[in-house]
């Protein structure tokens, strides 16, 4: 074993410390909820989960995962072709098709994984894929697999993504692909995609849709941000997660044309040589369907909690992003003091993660605060509270 190599990794660990750049993974011993319990035995208000709408926990959900494990197993030991294929698989990838408006849907062990296993399969050294400054680390390691030219358009810039499309036209690309997160994880900004649609109609290109914070709660259905935007159908790709609002598990999806799907099936690198998502996944995603299709309940509960947090959080004097979504970035830009208020805040009940490069740009450090379903008022006045004390404290806000 090499001393150099390793003195060289202690060292680049060391620079990172230095640097306040460190991420620790705090331990939880609870499932996910509006409030989790530490490993050292503090129950705390939980603001840092993707569990938009609650159903992490859920005991319909938590059942459902249980009688599939009973009925279906434990896992599949195979890909999907080979013989990692249940009829569970098959009824959740038609619930999700519906769900989303589409032909047919494709699952993998993460979306991740749907993104990796996309562009390479679907686009040649004769395209192009036009993504936005901003996506998701999955789109942009998905788009460096594929061989087809790359265009880049300043995040939620309009006329930027048409500066981009008259390019990629000009340099004669056979089909050209449009992609963007339907909601942009750190920022929580939501895609323009009714302008989008306009200017790949104009220019010919396909639209796709990263939907990991959309999918269950935005729109009026909670079907995504093609919902919200009025181009429900007329999207042509989707990627997703089972791992966020539907479910908190694992698991993503590809859910566009059944030609495209079926293509997908045949040439996707992680689709072929990845295990089947597990059945008991699998049957509670289908039961959050079910909870889903059959009310708007939780999805509108989110949508309250949302406005009266960042209500309070603005009123506090915070630098918070604008927006409607339940991701709240509240701007501290210094990677040390977003920890140290990440720290404060633990102190007084309150589980927040501090964000800082490479996660988001130097200079841009945050917390991302993420508001579910299963908070109530006084959880959130009393998170707010806890805010106030911590920012006065840190001299953040006055």
């Amino acid at each position: 074993m090499s001393d150099a190599f390793h003195a060289s990794i202690r060292s680049e660990l060391d620079a990172i410390r230095a640097a306040g750049l460190y991420k620790d993974e705090r331990i939880i011993a609870t499932p996910q909820g509006a409030r989790v319990r530490t490993a050292d035995g503090r129950e705390v208000i939980n603001l840092c989960a993707n569990n938009y709408l609650g159903l992490s926990a859920d005991p319909r959900v938590v059942d459902a995962a249980h009688e599939a494990l009973r009925s279906h197993g434990f896992g599949l030991s195979s890909v999907r072709f080979i013989c990692g294929t249940q009829d569970l698989h098959k009824t959740l990838e038609r619930r999700l098709s519906s769900f989303l408006g589409t032909e047919d849907t494709i699952l993998y062990g993460s979306a991740f994984d749907a993104n990796g296993g996309l562009f390479e399969t679907l686009l040649g050294a004769e395209d192009a894929v036009v993504s936005d400054t901003l996506n998701h680390a999955s789109i942009i390691d998905g788009i460096r697999l594929s061989k087809a030219r790359r265009y880049r358009y300043a995040h939620d810039d309009m006329t930027d993504l048409r500066t981009q499309l008259v390019q990629a036209r000009r340099d004669g690309a056979r089909h050209v692909l449009v992609f963007t997160d339907g909601v942009f994880s750190m920022d929580g900004t939501i895609a323009r995609l009714d302008e989008m649609r306009q200017l790949c109609d104009e220019y010919g290109a396909l639209l796709g849709i990263d939907e990991c914070h959309a999918s269950g709660f935005l729109g009026a259905r909670g079907r995504g941000t093609h919902e919200l935007r009025g181009v429900f159908g007329r999207v042509d790709i989707i990627t997703g997660t089972l791992g966020k609002a539907l479910g908190g598990a694992s698991g993503g999806f590809t859910s566009a044309s059944a030609d495209v799907v079926a293509l997908l099936r045949q040439r996707s690198r992680p689709y072929l040589f990845s295990n089947t998502v597990a059945p008991a996944i699998v049957g509670a995603s289908i039961a959050v369907l079910d909870i889903l299709e059959a009310s708007t309940e939780l999805r509108d509960r989110l949508e309250r909690n949302t406005r009266l947090f960042r209500a309070g959080i603005e009123q506090l004097g915070y630098a918070v992003k604008p927006g409607v979504h339940p991701i709240v970035p509240i701007m501290v830009f210094d990677a040390v003091q977003a920890q140290r208020l990440a720290q404060r805040l633990l102190e007084l009940g309150v589980y927040v993660v501090g964000f800082f490069y490479p996660v988001v740009p130097k200079g841009q450090a945050r917390i991302r605060v993420q508001i579910s379903a299963v908070h109530d008022e006084a959880t959130l006045q009393q998170a707010l509270a806890a805010f106030a004390q911590a920012g006065r404290e840190l001299e953040l806000i006055k």
